[in-house]
């Protein structure tokens, strides 16, 4: 029996806030440490003081659905806006270089911290981490666009994505290397890790999460409609050039959001949209939220993985991340060659 389609793509979304709420429950309530999930309910309503899962736990799992939320929705994004699959922060070379300019914040200046000034190699940084991260961000996109010469060469756009998140990881590394005390640091950070996120962390994830989504979610027609091509956009009306400045630098605000409060964290751009278009088609009004919801979920859940795997130690969730999206990235791109 074939469902309706308003029908199953309500099913979808149902589905989607389930495996939400389920990975919140397990993500608080699973670790080094069990909490029953009474206790768990107890904590999150006040009822019984439990610090593990109030001031250890909930702002880990929290801002792990926002970074997740912010790399999902800005991958479907850069998916839609270069009409290519195989686009997302991380393989654009983005991740890089919003750590790049993270790192080159903490290196050379100063401001208000993100989730690792709990670290004290991070110390005197803050939202303008984010700004920083926005603008490195931006410009390997950019620099990432040009090297390949436009967003239709499929192949050439990987191999310069890869080329300058190279080099711009290398840069990172050679940055935070002038300081001893900071290798461990900036090694968990290249790695990706929600391990130093509290509730200061917590508050910026989402506010620029308020800033970067909202635009995104009202542009799910005018995305549609450049998947039709470019002439069939502009004969719609639309202009495209502020249209793709926007929904770029929108995507550079989630992505450098993500980055500065939790490291790089491959691939949960690339797999959630994929997944998601088999159940919701390509319409992106549909595609931007669920987006957020399940790439929310993901990383939550890969961050569990990496919790619970090797305990007592903990593994990077960046680690697990590119475990999981590695093989996907290598199955697509053999798919994308099938029909070249």
């Amino acid at each position: 029996m074939v469902l309706a389609l308003p029908l199953r793509r309500g099913l979808v979304f149902l589905g989607l806030g389930g495996l939400l709420g389920l990975a919140l429950v397990l993500g608080v309530g699973v670790g080094a440490v069990g909490v029953p999930p009474l206790e768990v309910v107890q904590a999150l309503l006040g009822l019984k003081e439990n610090p593990i899962v109030t001031e250890l736990r909930l702002p880990r799992v929290l801002g792990g659905v926002l970074v997740g939320a912010a790399l999902g929705a800005a991958g479907a994004v850069l998916q839609g806006l270069f009409r290519n699959p195989l686009a997302d922060p991380y393989l654009m070379g983005a991740a890089s270089g919003a750590a790049f300019g993270v790192t080159l914040l903490a290196a050379f200046g100063g401001g208000l911290a993100p989730a690792f000034a709990q670290h004290a190699v991070f110390q005197g940084l803050g939202l303008s981490a984010t700004l920083a991260g926005f603008l490195g961000a931006l410009g390997a996109t950019l620099l990432t666009l040009v090297l390949a010469g436009g967003v239709a060469r499929t192949g050439e756009l990987v191999l310069a994505g890869v080329v300058v998140g190279s080099v711009l990881t290398g840069l990172t590394t050679y940055l935070m290397l002038q300081d001893a005390d900071r290798v461990r640091a900036v090694f968990a950070y290249t790695l990706g890790n929600l391990a130093f996120l509290g509730w200061p962390g917590v508050r910026g994830l989402g506010l620029f999460l308020l800033l970067g989504l909202p635009p995104l979610l009202l542009l799910g027609r005018a995305l549609n409609a450049l998947q039709l091509g470019e002439e069939v956009a502009q004969s719609l009306g639309l202009p495209l050039g502020g249209l793709k400045l926007l929904l770029l630098l929108a995507a550079s605000l989630l992505t450098a959001s993500a980055v500065a409060q939790a490291g790089i964290i491959g691939f949960v751009g690339l797999i959630v949209p994929h997944l998601l278009r088999r159940l919701l088609g390509e319409d992106y009004r549909l595609l931007l939220p669920a987006s957020a919801l399940l790439g929310g979920a993901l990383l939550v859940l890969a961050d569990l993985l990496a919790r619970t795997l090797t305990r007592p130690a903990e593994l990077p969730v960046g680690v697990v991340t590119t475990l999981l999206g590695g093989p996907f990235f290598l199955y697509l791109l053999w798919r994308q060659r099938g029909r070249a």
